[in-house]
Order: structure tokens, then C-alpha cells, then sequence
């Protein structure tokens, strides 16, 4: 079996464009956007390089305009993170667990 198919995703995700705060472990927090969700997953834009297998939580804020509810907070585990332009990377993350 080639790569394409080892590193599909097995969910889909929705585009999002919400604000997402990103928890460290030391109790640092990196402010973020989520740009796709799915229910294994998210991808998140930040000023941020985190090392690959590296585990924190995101607490997502709902869409604006669309919902009133609390964050979504999730534990989750670095699957990349790449460059997009200067000092902003794209990370992409699988979910562990549903923290709130």
C-alpha cells in the first residue's frame, strides 16, 4: 500500500475558523485558530513549533455569530506541524480524549 493511503485521515473535518487557546503542559498558553475540526482531529494555525508526538490540550471557542457555548477542551497529540509564512506554522493534531 503506498503512503496516499497509509496518511488519508479516516474522518472528515469541517472547516471552522475559530479562536483556540493551546494549553502546554508547563502551563504556558499560545494563542491559535482551529481551522478544521473533525471528530479525530483539528488543525490549528499558530506562532508556535511544537515537537512531533508532543500531547497538551486545545480548548476550541465556538464559531462566532453561531453558537453560545462554552470551549470545547480536548487532549490531543501532534501528527505534523509545517511552515505557512513567517513565524505562523500549521499543526495538525489527533484527539486523545474530550477533556470538557
Amino acid at each position: 500500500m503506498n503512503n496516499y493511503y497509509q496518511n488519508r485521515r479516516l474522518d472528515r473535518r469541517i472547516p471552522l475558523g475559530s479562536n483556540a487557546l493551546i494549553r502546554l503542559d508547563g502551563g504556558s498558553e499560545i494563542e491559535a485558530s482551529c481551522v478544521e475540526l473533525g471528530v479525530g482531529g483539528m488543525t490549528l494555525h499558530a506562532a508556535y513549533v511544537p515537537g512531533e508526538g508532543e500531547e497538551f490540550e486545545v480548548a476550541v471557542d465556538s464559531p462566532e455569530g453561531r453558537l453560545a457555548r462554552p470551549p470545547l477542551i480536548v487532549r490531543v497529540l501532534v501528527r505534523r506541524c509545517n511552515a505557512l509564512e513567517e513565524g505562523l506554522y500549521e499543526i495538525g493534531v489527533s484527539t486523545l480524549r474530550v477533556v470538557g
